[in-house]
């Protein structure tokens, strides 16, 4: 059952006891029973937790300002719809390789799978017919509603949360994804420090975001100051994302990808009917004869990569 598998994994973020459906169904309670939290839809709202040990980004610190990034979520997935499709082909074929080269990543059968900030549950619609058994995650409410009913399957089951307040047992996930999301929390060195301590020993952090991105920032028309284009909070490159990995016993690889001068060329028009080998191939050479790429993805193991 979808409820069993997420129950043999959660804790309550706080005291780290264990959390058991009560017997309405209703609600997600510790077994303690001094915490509980609602469940919509069959989806635990486990989103309680110490704000404070989050550093701000270098934005907010500079402008004085608060983010709760938290409300800011819950609203973005109220107002985009993220399981409808991206109008633009060039667009919807940059996000299908982007999926394919963390699916890359992504060996054997039944391996316990977190897909942090899931979207539309894409990775659980991809993952759970081959076997694996997918957590659907993000910290918005409608998401992982949303995944769950789009994924019906014993496999595969979601939870609200928060990654600063993880509501994991350590050392739980056999692989863990974080597609297009750290470039938009306020503390991404703390964001991947969260998600090793729910990772196996031997298991795969797959992170991706855009690469060397020039954040573009327009005036608010609310607080009339300088805000971010998409939210992006943060531009990643092979330099300071050494700064932001922990040192001990972890290993890691980058990897640059998707060229900026073969999407130029509309490329998706032919592109898009050739397998992910071909297109990759098309996208190194074009990457080592240009240089300009649009994603880095990065792979983190206790062990080796």
């Amino acid at each position: 059952m979808k409820a069993g598998l997420i129950y043999s994994l959660l804790v309550d973020p706080l005291t780290r006891e264990a959390l058991i459906p009560d017997e309405a169904g209703l609600k997600a309670v510790s077994v303690s029973g001094t915490s509980s939290y609602e469940i919509i839809e069959g989806v635990p709202q486990i989103v309680n937790g110490n704000s404070n040990i989050i550093r701000p980004s270098e934005l907010h610190e500079n402008q004085h300002s608060i983010f709760n990034y938290t409300e800011h979520y819950q609203a973005d997935a109220g107002l985009f719809d993220y399981s409808e499709e991206c109008e633009s082909p060039a667009t919807r074929h940059e996000i299908r390789r982007v999926h394919e080269s963390i699916l890359k990543e992504i060996h054997g059968t039944n391996a316990s799978i977190l897909d942090v900030g899931c979207g539309n549950g894409w990775a659980a619609a991809a993952l759970v017919p081959k076997g694996h058994r997918v957590v659907s995650m993000d910290i918005s409410t409608k998401n992982p509603v949303d995944s769950l009913k789009r994924t019906d399957h014993v496999n595969h089951a979601a939870v609200t949360a928060d990654v600063y307040n993880m509501p994991f047992r350590e050392e739980t996930f056999d692989y863990i994804i974080a597609s297009e999301i750290m470039e938009h929390v306020p503390d991404p060195g703390l964001f991947i420090q969260c998600l090793l301590k729910v990772l196996k020993r031997e298991g795969k952090l797959i992170i991706t975001t855009p690469y060397n991105e020039k954040i573009e920032y327009c005036l608010c028309v609310h607080c009339n100051r300088k805000t971010p284009m998409h939210a992006h909070l943060h531009s990643f490159n092979e330099k300071n994302i050494s700064a932001l990995i922990p040192a001990d016993g972890l290993t890691y690889k980058t990897n640059k990808f998707s060229s900026k001068d073969l999407a130029r060329l509309h490329s998706h028009v032919v592109l898009k009917y050739f397998s992910f080998s071909f297109w990759q191939l098309a996208d190194s050479c074009f990457l080592f004869l240009f240089g300009k790429a649009m994603r880095f993805k990065i792979i983190i193991t206790p062990g080796k990569v």
